[in-house]
């Protein structure tokens, strides 16, 4: 199956149910599946070997998706805060595409009149999505149709929503997570809503005004509404997943206490991985607050079990796989498991693993617990420091919001262990007992050498902490004393 096979299925199924956008003036999938066969015969009467998607979240988006999937081409949806110099080489990867410029697309699509898509292979690629990962240089990810449609089929219903389901994203386009609730909620035949530009006080006026029953967020978006000021009440909110980043236990405790009724999911998963590899319910939400044995209660702070569809190993660093409670790398098999990049081919071992550069293990109960990217490991001396270790410790603080923990260059050691802590609005914290803290929990060694305070941290839309950055801003505040 191809990406425009699921989009067929939707509107014979439930062609008159709006599925992108409002209530009042959304469309619905016959008009989804017109608008996108409108476009696939302008993107091939173009000669287009691509199309590329520079702008922000809306409903050209899901109409770009798919109109590239029955042209049978990829679509491109790039990152429109890239540098000139890093966007000019994303996009001089595709001199022939399709460019979308969201008013004109939908103008021109709108229209109607396309006909019936021909074959597309599903071993075509259906999206590139460019990602930075630890270099400075985006990667482009290929996501074939089969890796796609195999993610949606291994994850959703064919039309179990009901006609008044609505979904809210409030993730970029050129997000793994943006094509993968797309695709999803058009199966599940859920109405699709984006928040554009987030603001939290938006996102609760739109769950409210629109009935919103699902949702998406990062950790900083979830943080945010949780702080906002007003009415925080969600009353047709069913379900609320996240995930993009690493949450704070004090963020989802939180949000758990506002909202018992509402169902929280954290999904784990990368680019690469075509979205999701493994879930936290909301049972497993649910057992975790409420439970005083430790190992139970940490599953608060874990990705979840991993799909049904998916195999996972944990291995050592000599490729050997390790038992639960072993710290190792990720790898990840199965149909939804593209790991494949422009240019270069895929990344996979002879048994068909991608390593996913993630560190982390596995509880007697299957629960998978992520330890950091294997980049970000700080190596002090001849030991192998990982820093969400640390981050955890300091985040148990009562004083410190928000964390993030990197190495460094040191004339001696190689790399020294920084901190920086966002303290809690009018919490006042001393750096001496922040690092006593940490030294009471860890050994000497793993005690943060320097500790900086900022109002807040530089995240990306998705949560992300790119720590590259956060070095040399380091840097930068360092020269100026």
């Amino acid at each position: 199956m191809n990406l425009g096979m699921l989009l067929d299925m939707a509107a014979d199924g439930f062609g008159d149910r709006v599925v992108i956008g409002r209530r009042t003036d959304g469309l619905t999938a016959a008009q989804l599946r017109a608008m996108a066969l409108t476009g696939a015969e302008a993107v091939k009467a173009a000669g287009a070997d691509a199309v590329v998607y520079l702008a922000v979240n809306g409903p050209a988006f899901p109409v770009a998706l798919f109109a590239a999937a029955y042209a049978g081409v990829p679509l491109v949806p790039v990152n429109y805060r890239l540098g000139d110099e890093q966007l000019a080489a994303v996009l001089g990867n595709h001199p022939k595409a399709y460019t979308v410029k969201p008013d004109e697309w939908l103008e021109l699509t709108g229209a109607g009149g396309g006909e019936d898509a021909g074959f597309v292979d599903p071993e075509s690629p259906a999206v590139i999505i460019y990602t930075s990962g630890s270099t400075a240089a985006p990667k482009g990810v290929v996501l074939r149709h089969q890796n796609l449609v195999s993610y949606v089929l291994g994850s959703v219903e064919f039309m179990c929503a009901e006609d008044t389901d609505s979904a809210l994203m409030s993730v970029p386009p050129y997000h793994i997570a943006a094509v993968a609730n797309v695709i999803t909620n058009l199966y599940a035949g859920r109405r699709a809503l984006v928040l554009e530009q987030f603001a939290p006080e938006q996102w609760l006026e739109l769950v409210r005004s629109e009935a919103v029953t699902n949702a998406l967020v990062v950790p900083t978006m979830l943080k945010r509404i949780l702080e906002a000021r007003g009415d925080l009440s969600v009353p047709s909110l069913r379900t609320l997943a996240y995930g993009g980043a690493s949450m704070p236990a004090p963020v989802i405790e939180q949000a758990l206490r506002t909202w018992p009724d509402v169902g929280f999911v954290n999904a784990y998963g990368l680019t690469e991985t075509s979205s999701t590899i493994a879930v936290l319910g909301p049972e497993d939400h649910r057992a975790a607050i409420a439970s005083d044995d430790p190992p139970v209660r940490a599953r608060l702070s874990c990705a979840g079990q991993v799909l049904p569809t998916v195999e996972l190993e944990i291995r050592d660093d000599d490729g050997n796989v390790v038992p639960p409670g072993v710290k190792g790398r990720i790898w990840v098999r199965g149909p939804q498991v593209a790991a494949e990049y422009l240019g270069a081919g895929a990344a996979l071992d002879e048994a068909g693993f991608f390593d996913t550069r993630d560190e982390g293990h596995l509880d007697a109960e299957g629960y998978l617990f992520i330890g950091g990217r294997t980049d970000d490991t700080i190596i002090r001396g001849a030991e192998n420091i990982a820093p969400a270790e640390i981050e955890d410790v300091l985040l148990r603080h009562p004083a410190v919001a928000d964390v993030v923990v990197v190495g460094c260059p040191h004339d001696e050691w190689g790399q020294c262990i920084e901190a920086v802590v966002v303290p809690k609005q009018g919490v006042d914290v001393d750096e001496q007992e922040l690092r006593e803290h940490v030294r009471a929990s860890l050994r000497s060694s793993k005690t943060p050498d320097r500790i900086w305070f900022w109002d807040e941290l530089p995240r990306t839309e998705t949560g992300k902490l790119v720590r590259r950055n956060i070095v040399a801003l380091i840097s930068e505040e360092r020269a100026q004393l």
